[in-house]
């Protein structure tokens, strides 16, 4: 009775390591760190966007020009959300995707005031149907920006 659980035992662990083969060499479980010079090189110990399947879980992008990696807007909420976005977009196509690929998007606004302002600028970047947001209150963000948002996209859906 002992043998045939330790055998039992031993074929499901065969099994389930054949199955983790399997999803590792399709590279289905494998993950792909993302880079783009369209938007600002990370600034700390991440990466813009790391690709998993067909996951895409992209870090925050704050109001910086790619090229001169300075905030834009001089204090202009607007300015400040679109490029954003244009960050995001960089990111998500070097991905292979897009900001319509978008299912959760995270958003930070030091100003909550500001939020009708931030969803305008969404509408004009991502179409309907919109993904699942939360947008969160918060003291300070890096670089004294206003605004910086992350997401997660899913490819190929």
């Amino acid at each position: 009775m002992l043998l045939l659980k330790r055998i039992s035992v031993e074929s499901k662990i065969r099994s389930f390591h054949l199955i983790l083969t399997f999803l590792f060499e399709e590279n289905i479980m494998s993950k792909t760190i993302i880079h783009t010079d369209k938007a600002p090189a990370a600034i700390g110990a991440y990466s813009q966007a790391v690709r998993a399947g067909d996951t895409v879980y992209m870090s925050g992008q704050i109001p910086l020009d790619p090229a001169t990696m300075t905030v834009v807007g001089n204090g202009d909420f607007r300015a400040e959300a679109v490029q954003v976005f244009q960050n995001l977009q960089a990111v998500a196509e070097a991905a292979g995707g897009s900001l319509n690929d978008i299912v959760k998007l995270n958003a930070y606004l030091t100003d909550l005031a500001n939020f009708a302002v931030f969803n305008e600028v969404m509408a004009e970047f991502i179409e309907q149907p919109f993904p699942a947001r939360a947008a969160v209150g918060v003291a300070s963000l890096p670089k004294g920006v206003q605004v910086e948002a992350e997401a997660v996209l899913v490819l190929n859906a």
